[in-house]
């Protein structure tokens, strides 16, 4: 027979069985693990990191500046724009 699992209230799950309702199987303690092996996980991770290189680091960060100076140009003709059409809105209403 199948187990169908629903949220209750409380948070905790309650497992329907044959139109019985029973207490959720508890789960089991996690193992505790040791500093040295903790960090001997943390090498272990640290590996798997793939680094990029000098000229990929370059490139990318040449690419940012531009477009940062792009971005800048744009908002700086974007305000300028803005800036003369409410001074003629203002010369108008002289």
């Amino acid at each position: 027979m199948a187990k169908a699992k629903s949220s209750t209230r409380g948070g905790g799950n309650t497992i329907v069985q044959g139109g019985a309702v029973t207490a959720p199987e508890a789960d089991a303690p996690k193992k505790r693990i040791t500093p040295m092996q903790f960090f001997s996980q943390v090498r272990a991770e640290a590996r798997k990191i793939t680094w990029p290189s000098r000229k990929e680091t370059w490139i990318t960060s040449v690419m940012v500046f531009i477009m940062v100076a792009l971005a800048s140009l744009f908002f700086w003709a974007v305000d300028l724009m803005m800036a003369l059409g409410a001074n003629q809105l203002i010369q108008i209403g002289r």
